[in-house]
């Protein structure tokens, strides 16, 4: 007897331990899919244009994505559904809708993440753009190649993500940044730059984004009101880790803005990390460059065909290779064509309506006894929520002007 109960507790434990590490790599899948090479650019360029009033952006779209992310992730564990299969339960076509939408944003996004992995490849071992293409589709590839599909992609994005949190600190410290400033502007903004808080919203949780670890949850099993509390940690852990990269790469770049230096219009955060630690910088610029669009490649890549295979038979059937035809395709794009200019900023207007859709769609299905059974959604989360699909939409409105300037 008591051998068995020695037993049943180290089942427990290991249990136990295997769950947080699926939450925790949920967490790092939605934070390392958030940061990709439009991240850090977008980083660089507002902070250079706002200085440290960009420390008040950065509060304010965590507050915003937080409130997004938690409302999407209850709703999606409580009813033990992904995104897709919700969508059609508020209203039926409406699931085929967000996932196409979702698919051809993660498709357009990931020919800009496979080109980001060349670029930090390049830096790194001076290869020809092209050919760091390939080598960086074919990392994407492996991983889904492995038996252990889900494994190796949490060990991926938490490996990767820790490397990019180390690598940016230190690059913040020795920029110097003007601290006593930063934090001044951030709760006593000299201006409002309303454009650029939406803008990081959308980029933090806009698209895939916000339901990527959602739905590696529902993959884990990790779902029911029981494990709402779990879900929530997970949540906020990788709003967390999103927004401390944010941060640390701000002050990185204030550093260097505010010692009166210019960052190259044509790659602010290379300059970035060159101007605040010279050629070390510059290699280390190239590893957090290549790993945050590795791991974007992945987040997209995987989220993008979760979207599809509840909806499609064969998809659901051959997810891996899928997946793995994604990744290929986005990179043989990248490598024949470069990157489509025009496709990106179509699919990019279209990217950013994705998020007040399917948030207005979580919201409505939020108080659905027919999705969510008996469970009890936050009436605070519910009206917050809505103010959030307010905000967004009034992005995704201004997005799409780039379509007709483009055809101009």
């Amino acid at each position: 007897m008591a051998s068995n109960g020695t037993e049943n507790k180290e089942v427990k434990k290991s249990t136990n331990k295997n769950e947080m590490s699926i939450l925790i790599g949920a967490a790092f899948l939605m934070a390392t899919s958030a940061i990709g090479p439009g991240f850090m650019t977008q980083t660089a360029t507002f902070t250079q244009s706002l200085g440290a009033t960009f420390g008040f952006v950065i509060l304010v779209s965590v507050i915003l994505s937080y409130i997004a992310q938690i409302n999407v992730w209850r709703v999606i564990a409580v009813s033990k559904l992904r995104g897709q299969d919700i969508a059609n339960k508020v209203l039926p076509g409406l699931g085929y809708v967000i996932a196409f939408l979702v698919a051809m944003g993660g498709l357009a996004f990931n020919i800009g993440n496979v080109g980001g992995a060349a670029l930090g490849i390049n830096v790194l071992f001076g290869i020809d753009v092209k050919i760091a293409a390939a080598v960086g589709g074919v990392i994407g590839i492996v991983i889904f190649a492995s038996k252990t599909v889900g494994a190796a992609m949490d060990r991926f994005t938490k490996v990767l993500g820790a490397v990019m949190l180390v690598l940016i600190a230190y690059v913040a410290i020795v920029s110097n940044p003007p601290m006593g400033q930063a934090l001044k502007e951030t709760v006593m903004p000299s201006q409002f730059p309303a454009l650029a808080i939406l803008t990081l919203v959308g980029g933090t949780v806009g698209g895939y984004i916000t339901f990527s670890g959602g739905h590696r949850l529902v993959d884990a099993g990790i779902t029911g009101e029981e494990n709402i509390s779990q879900v929530n940690k997970s949540a906020v852990m990788g709003i967390g880790v999103a927004a401390v990269v944010r941060v640390f790469l701000f002050l990185a770049t204030l550093g260097v803005v505010y010692a009166g230096n210019v960052l190259d219009a044509g790659n602010p955060p290379a300059s970035t990390f060159q101007i605040a630690a010279g050629t070390l910088g510059y290699k280390i610029f190239g590893i957090v460059f290549c790993a945050a669009a590795l791991t974007s490649i992945v987040g997209a890549a995987y989220t993008s065909v979760s979207f599809l295979k509840t909806l499609f038979p064969f998809v659901n059937k051959n997810e891996n290779k899928v997946i793995i035809g994604f990744i290929a395709v986005s990179t043989l794009i990248f490598i024949l064509v470069g990157q489509p200019a025009k496709v990106l900023v179509i699919v990019g207007s279209l990217n950013g309506l994705i998020l007040p859709i399917t948030l207005s769609t979580m919201l409505v299905a939020s108080k659905k006894v027919n999705i969510i059974g008996n469970y009890k959604h936050s009436n605070i989360l519910f009206i917050l929520g809505w103010i959030v699909v307010i905000i967004t939409a009034i992005l995704g409105a201004r997005s799409l002007t780039g379509i007709a300037a483009l055809w101009k």
